[in-house]
């Protein structure tokens, strides 16, 4: 979901892709009973790495299930189901369905989906002809914090860098954005599978985080961080506003087999709001997700990720193949070694409030904004300011992208130790008593070079189009 508080109790099956091999399973066992039981729907699968797809379609078969896509990359599968038992019926797998812990979370506080997440309004269509024109780069103040302003004039990115906005859907109408968004390129993931239904639909949430990547410099209205570079649309956010794990991944795969540079990913993904206590019932989930972030990342595509409105201390999430991960609150995609996890901070460039926040899982800082000092962005039909980590993100998916405009042989590695180095460092404040009640808000660790509530510190897009510091490329 886009980064509003939400928390779900998590009841499924336990992590236990690495205990066997879906080629064991063969034809000669006993056809499981099937139990077919309402509409059908989708789980995500994680078979051993190297299972073929003829394997895995077999062994979803076998579970009384259909295979929707299956990718081999990660040999992660998604597959629609009515049967109540799928998710042990196709073990050695392990199996996830968002949609049914929704469903059984819905049952136990005796509501229904609609009362759970209401449907919103759609959204009325764009008429670029009534988009106000005047110029509000004056107002936009998160733009001058990180130098913006200034790296445009000498390099406002190259067009032949891609940035997938995976989101609620942009609006193509948007007259400071459709010289840069991509159709092509852009997809819609709900269900899992790459399709053509990727605008905006019901949520501002994906077409105001595209503006501040790369709104045109056009004198009108704003200017991104990167305006010459492109944009795609990748929708993962649903029109409830939850992001379910097999969009997510689908949205990581399809950024990586289009050769995007740079991935945004200002959600978290459901049904859970944060894992805040130890729990292996979630490892499912996290390995799928580590599996498509670390396939990107090998493919050059940097990730980065909202760290979450949660106002928690984040510990990082495992790896890929890992059983189980620290105790404390983990946060998807945002705590996965491989993403740049971003914080957000005020005007006055001290860590918002709502901003979650954790030594080793936060990268970077970016302007998100606090109450009355917002972020001034694109929404559909004109401008609005909004605040959350879900602003601060884009900011640094901008830079990155600025970063591989000037260095187009950049690895992904190589473009997040760049961001890294070129920030500029925050120290933990030495007051962190937002509400004046004497008592600290949150406690930042660490020192001034690196810290829970800035990691590395302020992002820096002037550094990155005029670099401070000389010296070897980033080691790969």
């Amino acid at each position: 979901m886009s980064l509003l508080g939400r928390s779900l109790r998590a009841a499924v099956c336990a992590f236990v892709v690495l205990c066997g091999s879906v080629a064991a399973v063969t034809t000669a066992e006993a056809e499981p009973s099937c139990h077919p039981q309402g509409r059908a729907l989708r789980y995500v699968v994680a078979f051993d790495k190297g299972t073929s797809e003829a394997e895995a379609r077999e062994a979803v078969t076998r579970g009384c299930g259909s295979t929707t896509i299956y990718y081999p990359q990660i040999a992660v599968a998604v597959a629609t189901s009515a049967d109540r038992d799928f998710a042990e019926l196709v073990r050695p797998a392990a199996a996830f369905s968002a949609q049914a812990e929704r469903l059984a979370v819905q049952r136990a506080n005796g509501t229904s989906p609609s009362k759970s997440a209401p449907a919103r309004a759609e959204l009325e269509p764009t008429d670029p002809a009534k988009v106000p024109s005047a110029d509000r780069t004056g107002e936009q103040w998160d733009m001058r914090a990180i130098g913006a302003d200034k790296a445009r004039v000498i390099e406002p990115g190259d067009r032949d860098v891609v940035v997938g906005v995976l989101d609620s859907g942009v609006d193509p109408a948007h007259p400071e954005l459709t010289s840069a968004l991509d159709p092509a390129k852009s997809a819609g993931c709900l269900t899992g599978v790459p399709d053509r239904n990727w605008a905006a639909t019901t949520s501002v949430h994906g077409t105001h985080v595209a503006g501040i990547i790369a709104a045109a410099d056009d004198g009108k209205g704003v200017t991104g961080v990167a305006p010459g570079v492109r944009i795609a649309s990748v929708k993962v956010i649903d029109d409830r506003g939850y992001a379910d794990p097999e969009a997510a991944v689908c949205g990581l795969m399809w950024a990586a087999s289009q050769g995007m540079a740079v991935t945004n990913s200002s959600y978290f993904v459901d049904p859970w709001s944060l894992s805040c206590a130890h729990n292996d019932d979630r490892g499912v989930v996290n390995e799928v997700m580590a599996r498509a972030v670390e396939y990107a990342t090998s493919a050059g595509t940097l990730s980065i990720a909202a760290a979450t409105n949660e106002a928690a201390e984040l510990v990082p999430s495992p790896r890929s193949g890992a059983r189980s991960g620290p105790d404390g609150c983990q946060a998807l995609p945002a705590g996965l070694r491989d993403v740049v996890a971003v914080s957000s901070v005020s005007e006055e460039r001290v860590k918002a409030g709502y901003s979650s926040y954790g030594l080793g899982v936060i990268d970077v800082a970016a302007p998100g904004g606090e109450a009355g000092q917002c972020v001034l962005s694109t929404v559909p039909g004109g401008y609005a300011p909004l605040c959350g980590t879900s602003m601060a993100a884009p900011h640094v998916a901008g830079v990155a992208a600025l970063l591989a405009s000037k260095h187009p042989g950049y690895s992904a590695r190589q473009l997040r130790r760049t961001l890294d180095a070129q920030a500029t460092p925050i120290a933990c404040p030495a007051d962190y008593d937002l509400t004046g009640d004497g008592a600290q808000d949150a406690y930042c660790t660490g020192y001034a070079g690196f810290n829970g509530f800035y990691g590395h510190g302020m992002v820096d897009a002037l550094a990155a189009v005029a670099p401070r510091r000389t010296g070897a490329n980033p080691a790969r």
